[in-house]
């Protein structure tokens, strides 16, 4: 069964599970960003093998949802997976089933800081573009032509999903009625011991184990911000993104001094609270 790690891009997803690794195994193993593999992304091409032809293709990925995740679930084991789609249909096609979920966890962020960090990770040309990648109805996450390049032969690399506009993604899973956490990044930023113990209580029914304080507290020292930065620095991270000229961007780039108060125009910001305006009060963003 599937626990889901869903979120917009740029939410803090991968610090998410980070922070879950690090409490599973963090105090026998030597963590760096390679174990963040122990969590695949879905979709990936390694689940589609023998599924379909053309790993870019998303009608085929779609229509292959299912039957990808009954391949997954066979043995009725517990497995968790990061994910950007929607919680919703691809023409016919769901996304998943209660056959095959068991859990989510839903990580949201204020799209202000989102549109900021769109901006450096996909090298987006100004903040007015990133602002329309959030706004767009539709919106399907891919590889680049560079990335293409990088991925091709692999046996691994995400394939296409479709995470709608910000509004469209948070409003999906947000409808998600079973065993569903949600988690606020802000919230994570402010009061890390209290939010993070509510992920470790919640994957703790599931896994069938009392995570006590030490083991939370030991999981957040091994994922602070920090950490992550500087392991990315030391030993690179697969997950960065790839610039124009082949270059890797900085995933952990701004993080939690990321502040849209400072970084973006008047006119954005304005634009986003009436675009998002019912879904940002209904977060207490506004």
């Amino acid at each position: 069964m599937i626990i889901w790690l869903a979120s917009y891009p740029k939410s803090g997803n991968t610090w998410l599970r980070f922070f879950i690794i690090s409490l599973l195994m963090g105090k026998k193993t030597n963590l760096n960003l390679n174990h963040l593999k122990a969590i695949l992304s879905y979709p990936d091409k390694s689940q589609f093998k023998g599924l379909i032809s053309d790993f870019l293709d998303l009608e085929q990925v779609a229509k292959n949802w299912i039957t990808s995740q009954d391949k997954i679930n066979h043995d009725n084991s517990l497995r968790l997976f990061k994910t950007h789609n929607i919680f919703g249909k691809f023409k016919s096609y769901p996304f998943t089933n209660d056959k095959n979920t068991l859990a989510t966890i839903h990580i949201v962020r204020d799209p202000r800081n989102i549109v900021t960090s769109l901006k450096n990770h996909f090298n987006i040309t100004n903040y007015k573009d990133a602002k329309e990648f959030l706004f767009k109805e539709g919106q399907i996450l891919t590889l680049s032509d560079k990335e293409k390049e990088k991925y091709f032969r692999k046996e691994k690399h995400p394939l296409p999903q479709i995470i709608g506009s910000w509004k469209t993604h948070y409003l999906s899973w947000r409808n998600m009625k079973k065993n569903y956490l949600l988690i606020k990044y802000e919230n994570l930023l402010l009061n890390p011991e209290d939010e993070f113990t509510k992920v470790a209580n919640f994957l703790g029914r599931f896994f069938n184990h009392n995570f006590n304080r030490d083991t939370v507290n030991n999981a957040i020292e091994l994922s602070s911000f920090d950490k992550l930065k500087k392991m990315e620095k030391e030993h690179g991270f697969s997950e960065s993104a790839v610039n124009e000229r082949g270059e890797k961007q900085n995933f952990f780039y701004l993080g939690p001094k990321n502040d849209w108060k400072k970084i973006l125009d008047k006119n954005i910001t304005e634009e986003i609270n009436k675009e998002f305006q019912k879904e940002m009060s209904e977060l207490g963003y506004l």
